[in-house]
């Protein structure tokens, strides 16, 4: 990938995220909840495989380090009503740098004293840390429990027994979430592609070489493992103010595992794929969901005869992703490398 015209990209990325952003009110509520997902899907896929492409860890709480930033800025944006516009972005964009930067602390305190572990090792104990900061968030009086996250302290519902707390306005547009997904390729890939950045290489390709090579491997592991916190906590605030609703449950075990698919099928290390990984993972779901909603299909008789996917969209997802590892296990968009050994 070239990386000359960087800049100029990232700016019209941001730019078409504005532009995009002016015309939001024309896009169906719907729509525009998939496209913000689509955008956090893709901070989260490429700031993961910093840590697990690029630098060659298996980190199973990523979602972890996204719920600490989804409660920090949510926590921030509780004590704001009604704001003009210029205010409320303002705001939010504190509140997502505050939660940023507590999933970044967050993944120094993991990191430091478990990064000296390799394989599943790490990856049990990445995966116990995203355990343990469910639990905490569960068991915390003002911003756990069963009842989630009020926004702006208004009871509204119920949802399977618990309250059920939303927010009267969102904050989170087009703008945000694709804005900070093409600020986060660019940081990841300038970074990867820097001199610095190749030391994230070296550890992944031999960690034991780059050793002896005197390259502080536990310093790129750490670093690579707080940026990508950096920006899973970025991620968080970006959702818990597109969602409007916040559990603890919600950034669980397999909420992780969905990131960790996005970074596989895209290949290990290939910033494009995992983009279009992200992409199709979330989107495709959501296809399938509309695909059994519709009322009428040529050539089948009855109303609604595709309900059936409705029911079996979850089994249908998993085999779709058995079937593309099994054709495609270096990723359904990996690239051969151009130096890789004959």
């Amino acid at each position: 990938m070239n990386f000359r015209h960087a800049k100029t990209i990232l700016l019209g990325a941001i730019a078409l995220s504005f532009l995009a952003s002016l015309f939001s009110n024309q896009i169906g509520a719907y729509p525009l909840f998939v496209s913000y997902n689509v955008g956090i899907g893709i901070v989260m896929a490429v700031s993961l495989n910093l840590i697990n492409g690029y630098t060659g860890q298996f980190s199973l709480g990523h979602a972890g380090f996204m719920g600490v930033g989804a409660y920090t800025a949510a926590m921030i944006t509780n004590h704001f009503g009604e704001l003009n516009f210029f205010a409320a972005n303002g705001i939010f964009a504190a509140a997502l740098l505050a939660g940023g930067i507590a999933a970044a602390i967050a993944g120094l305190l993991v990191g430091i004293p478990t990064l000296r572990l390799r394989g599943d090792y790490l990856a049990i104990v990445t995966l116990g840390f995203g355990e343990i900061i469910r639990v905490i968030i569960q068991n915390s009086d003002n911003i756990g429990k069963l009842g989630g996250l009020n926004f702006l302290y208004k009871y509204t519902s119920t949802l399977g027994g618990a309250r059920g707390l939303s927010v009267s306005h969102s904050w989170t547009n087009l703008f945000w979430a694709f804005g900070l997904a093409s600020v986060t390729v660019y940081v990841v890939a300038s970074l990867v592609n820097s001199t610095y950045g190749r030391g994230f290489i070296a550890v992944r390709d031999d960690e034991i070489a780059a050793e002896a090579m005197g390259i502080n491997t536990t310093k790129y592991k750490v670093t690579a493992f707080v940026i990508g916190a950096f920006f899973a906590g970025i991620a968080g605030g970006l959702y818990a103010h597109s969602t409007l609703f916040l559990t603890p449950n919600g950034f669980g075990f397999m909420f992780s595992i969905t990131f960790v698919v996005m970074v596989i099928l895209g290949g290990m290390g290939n910033t494009i794929g995992v983009i279009l990984a992200a992409i199709l993972l979330t989107l495709l779901p959501e296809g399938l969901r509309k695909l059994g909603s519709i009322e009428h299909f040529p050539g089948l008789d009855g109303e609604r005869p595709l309900a059936w996917i409705n029911d079996t969209k979850t089994i249908i997802y998993s085999l779709l992703l058995i079937v593309l590892m099994l054709t495609r296990p270096q990723g359904l968009f990996s690239l051969k490398r151009k130096f890789a050994p004959k």
